[in-house]
């Protein structure tokens, strides 16, 4: 990059965190979190030729991307840094349904929709997939912005999201594996499962390593005071960001697992600790969560709504609702309140790029057509745009009631009560 470049930028981000910030006062009245207005700002942008191909081609945008992609490793670290481990442990079993609940549904709803418009299994098997991951990053700062990562919501969403992570490393897998077939390219799919499933076990195997015995001598090494311990979380944070995406688990897997495992180390030192958590946070949500806020608003593009419109809302409804299905077969097992179950299904339906990237590999390979390929871009940039805004109006309505610890199991009469308390009106 030249400094001509580099000034460039500068000035760009200098524009458009001003914007971010005029957009936020003004959202904040509405009571609508501030980190949304980088999201609103980005999508005005991206209709704005001049700064939008600025950043979208060149060095400057390898620039901004890179700045992006480290504000997902800072706001997916410091929601690992508010999880309670222990916690998250007693509902593991909920988790895990809810997970398979929440993809399950979208899977067999986007592979029916594709059959209906006449497309073959194999297209239909892997948009299918593209229905299922969820973009927790997207979410993850709205729920610390109403406090409630600590709770079953937060802990549901936070869990379902990074285990189906595990679903991403899949569909890519699968896609890479098409297209080479399609193309011609030989290769081995055992070497390629191999090669992702050993990386996922020396992950596991390092991670617990550094958790049980090394994370809390190292902490000690200097002077516990908050530039030494930003200091070592940054080490954390790049060391394990760095080894997951290797491994091909991808950025958030290791971003949230370093909040993990950094969280004891810092309640050693307790107000130093907690100093600490909050200059991480001011990093995170005033320069890293804004950047990585424009960048989405930037990737939306909701042309393909107007070009294909049938398909483009045929796909999000099979993610949307599928999702809302899944969770809400949970409210019978009695592991969530309806509201509870309303608030996470929406929460779950926040999508990214993965979708994007995927349908991007497929076009330039030529195993889908223009007219699908411009319906999953204006479905997952319409999934961008509305989750998050119902997600806070959810959250708004019914803000004290989800708020209940994360506890393995919903009793019985807590559920009445809550009926109870609906009926008459009550909070």
């Amino acid at each position: 990059m030249t400094e001509a470049q580099l000034g460039e930028l500068l000035l760009i981000l200098a524009l458009l965190f001003g914007l971010s910030y005029l957009t936020g006062g003004l959202l904040l009245k509405l009571r609508i979190p501030v980190i949304l207005g980088a999201l609103f700002v980005g999508m005005g942008i991206h209709y704005t030729t001049v700064v939008d191909k600025i950043l979208t081609n060149g060095a400057t945008a390898t620039g901004f991307n890179f700045l992006a992609q480290l504000g997902i490793l800072f706001l997916l670290f410091y929601i690992g840094l508010q999880i309670d481990f222990s916690e998250m442990k007693k509902l593991s079993k909920d988790i895990i349904w809810a997970t398979v609940l929440n993809t399950a549904f979208p899977f067999l709803f986007g592979v029916l929709v594709m059959l209906l418009l006449g497309y073959s299994w194999i297209v239909a098997f892997v948009i299918g997939l593209t229905r299922m991951p969820t973009a927790e990053a997207v979410i993850v700062p709205i729920l610390d912005e109403f406090n409630l990562i600590r709770t079953r919501v937060g802990s549901f969403i936070v869990g379902a999201g990074v285990l189906d992570d595990v679903i991403e490393v899949f569909l890519v897998a699968v896609v890479s594996i098409w297209i080479a077939q399609a193309t011609g390219i030989h290769m081995s799919t055992e070497r390629e499962i191999g090669d992702v499933v050993l990386g996922t076990l020396i992950f596991i195997i390092a991670t617990f390593i550094v958790y049980k015995w090394i994370i809390k001598p190292i902490s000690k090494w200097v002077k516990p005071k908050p530039a030494n311990l930003v200091l070592l979380s940054m080490f954390i944070l790049l060391a394990f960001g760095g080894f997951s995406q290797y491994a091909q688990l991808g950025l958030v897997v290791g971003a949230i697992v370093a909040g993990i495992i950094m969280r004891p180390a810092l309640n050693l030192v307790k107000e130093m600790g907690e100093e600490t958590i909050h200059v991480l946070r001011a990093i995170s949500y005033g320069f890293f969560g804004v950047v990585f806020f424009l960048w989405i608003g930037l990737s939306v593009d909701l042309t393909g709504l107007f070009e294909h419109p049938e398909l483009a809302i045929l796909l999000f409804l099979a993610a949307f609702v599928g999702k809302l299905i899944g969770i809400f077969l949970m409210v019978p097992m009695k592991k969530i309140t309806v509201k509870e179950a309303w608030t996470i299904g929406i929460g779950l339906n926040a999508r990214l790029t993965t979708e994007i990237i995927v349908a991007k590999l497929l076009y330039d390979a030529h195993l889908i057509d223009l007219e699908l390929f411009t319906a999953l871009v204006a479905a997952s940039s319409v999934s961008t745009v509305v989750v998050p805004i119902l997600f806070t109006l959810f959250v708004r309505m019914w803000g004290k009631e989800l708020k209940a610890p994360p506890v393995l199991e919903v009793s019985e009469q807590h559920i009445k009560t809550k009926k109870l308390h609906d009926f008459k009106g009550e909070d």
